[in-house]
């Protein structure tokens, strides 16, 4: 009898930390539904011809609600048992809240606040009852944690991501799923930059091994990629 392979669903995968979410998932045997912005080939279709089927590529940009919309009902019946939002961006991270553009203030907001909480309203009822629901955070994101300051914006916007999934979570306190913000680490991708102490093969499959372990845990947690918990 064949199993059927479980179905990870990760939005943002067209390049860094979500191309290598997707690719790991492949690896493990799951089977993946990966969503790009744009209609420009990336190296998640690269990845496609040795999937052997596994692999869906949806476009998507998670900033405007007719995407969202239109995705949402073609998968309108499939059962994801992880949802995992990577997308977000960073914006002039150099600038202080003086100097930064309030349009790019503004976005990142939206793209990494707003709109993954949208996706997870969006598809949560399609995730299974002991399915997990992930959003990727950062240590940046931790209050606590901020004693150095630097990268006000992007800080600000990943802090906003943990506190409305916190929101979430209280609202769907009865649901047995999991949920998780992970905070990947520092790694060499366009938006971490060479210097990065971390290769994207350091922080990815230590993530995915996170998730696996804590599948059936319910209730929210902010994990970083050794299963360490960050403090808000």
């Amino acid at each position: 009898m064949t199993t059927k392979p479980q179905t990870a669903f990760i939005v943002g995968a067209s390049r860094g930390l979500g191309l290598a979410l997707a690719a790991e998932y492949l690896k493990r045997g799951w089977h993946v539904i990966a969503t790009v912005r744009g209609s420009a080939r990336t190296k998640l279709h690269d990845l496609k011809a040795a999937a052997g089927g596994r692999l869906e590529i949806e476009p998507l940009d998670i900033d405007i609600p007719s995407d969202v919309a239109a995705l949402r009902q073609r998968l309108d019946g499939r059962t994801l048992d992880v949802l995992f939002v990577n997308a977000g961006v960073a914006i002039d991270p150099d600038k202080s809240m003086t100097e930064i553009d309030t349009d790019a203030f503004t976005r990142m907001m939206v793209t990494n606040a707003l709109s993954p909480i949208r996706i997870i309203e969006a598809f949560d009822a399609l995730v299974a009852p002991r399915g997990t629901i992930v959003a990727m955070s950062s240590e940046l994101g931790s209050v606590s944690d901020n004693t150095g300051g630097g990268w006000e914006g992007y800080r600000a916007s990943k802090a906003a991501l943990n506190t409305l999934m916190r929101s979430y979570a209280a609202r769907h306190s009865a649901s047995p799923r999991t949920l998780l913000l992970i905070a990947p680490g520092w790694v060499r991708t366009d938006m971490g930059g060479a210097g990065a102490p971390l290769d994207v093969s350091d922080s990815i499959p230590r993530v995915v091994d996170v998730v696996a372990s804590q599948a059936g845990r319910r209730g929210l947690q902010y994990l970083d990629y050794q299963g360490e918990t960050v403090p808000w």
